[in-house]
């Protein structure tokens, strides 16, 4: 069955208002031509859409069955063409980022990208480094570790060292790595780190009690309100350096892994991937 697309949506903007009066106003067209055009709708499907009542209209059975399959018909027009606002189709790239690579290295860089890349419409979902590219719809993943996943295609974008770092109250009364057996050591699920740490300075580890974080955002934010001191890739946490939140007591870093691009080696590469890839690869080759 042919159905006019004018007489549609006149039907879909009038039940909309239930009214003809202001769905004309909608259309910028005459009261009486959408009267008409649902009129010739009714005629076609040979059932009546509305009822006319003494102020305003009201809709039939057959009416409020057909309203959302309208409306979400035009819906989803309207996004397809919105697409092409610019004079090239919009492309929606769905990356994961793990939340500390997202605040400090992403969003100070994300306007750039935006410039370079109209066409992209960039989706962020920030995680703890615990992602499903399949099971979330992700077209990449940023993570951090060695960059071994199953199933995944990864690009080492580039190293992330770990240092000590709290607050300045705390700093102050730090010399050397076995002062910080007196301080409460605040820790991450990656529970080696900082025996590793004091391997590497040439210290004891003293026992590891308190506090165990998930996220290297809120380890930061705690070492910032002096409740210990936290152990975080010092690149993404610059501004926070800058500010004097937090400071760095000693030179010494560790190196336990990277951060990464990783995709699915299923995913075919589209228009919108590559162009975030080779932005990403530029800028982190700048490191």
């Amino acid at each position: 069955m042919y159905l006019p697309l004018n007489a549609l949506r006149a039907f879909e903007v009038s039940a909309r208002h239930l009214s003809f009066t202001r769905a004309a106003e909608e259309l910028s067209v005459t009261q009486t031509a959408v009267s008409m055009q649902v009129k010739n709708l009714e005629q076609r499907l040979g059932v009546a859409l509305f009822r006319r009542l003494p102020r305003g209209l009201a809709l039939t059975d057959e009416g409020l069955a057909l309203l959302p399959v309208v409306a979400q018909s035009f819906g989803r027009i309207a996004d397809v063409l919105a697409q092409f606002e610019d004079g090239r189709r919009r492309e929606v790239l769905t990356v994961g980022v793990v939340g500390t690579f997202a605040v400090g290295w992403l969003m100070p860089r994300l306007r750039q990208f935006q410039q370079q890349h109209p066409f992209v419409d960039l989706r962020l979902l920030t995680n703890n480094n615990r992602v499903d590219l399949a099971g979330e719809g992700l077209d990449y993943a940023i993570r951090f570790g060695d960059g071994a996943w199953h199933g995944t295609q990864a690009e080492r974008l580039f190293e992330a060292p770990l240092a000590p770092m709290c607050a300045p109250a705390i700093a102050a009364r730090l010399r050397s790595p076995a002062d910080l057996g007196a301080e409460t050591l605040l820790r991450s699920y990656r529970s080696d780190e900082w025996g590793r740490w004091f391997a590497a300075a040439g210290a004891a580890c003293p026992p590891l009690r308190g506090f165990v974080f998930d996220s290297s955002l809120a380890l930061a934010e705690a070492a910032a309100q002096e409740a210990g001191v936290a152990l975080l890739p010092v690149l993404m946490f610059e501004r926070e350096l800058q500010q004097g939140r937090l400071v760095c007591p000693f030179g010494q870093r560790i190196v336990l892994g990277a951060y990464w691009l990783t995709s699915l080696k299923s995913r075919p590469q589209t228009a919108a991937m590559a162009a975030f890839r080779q932005w990403l690869q530029s800028h982190a080759g700048a490191m």
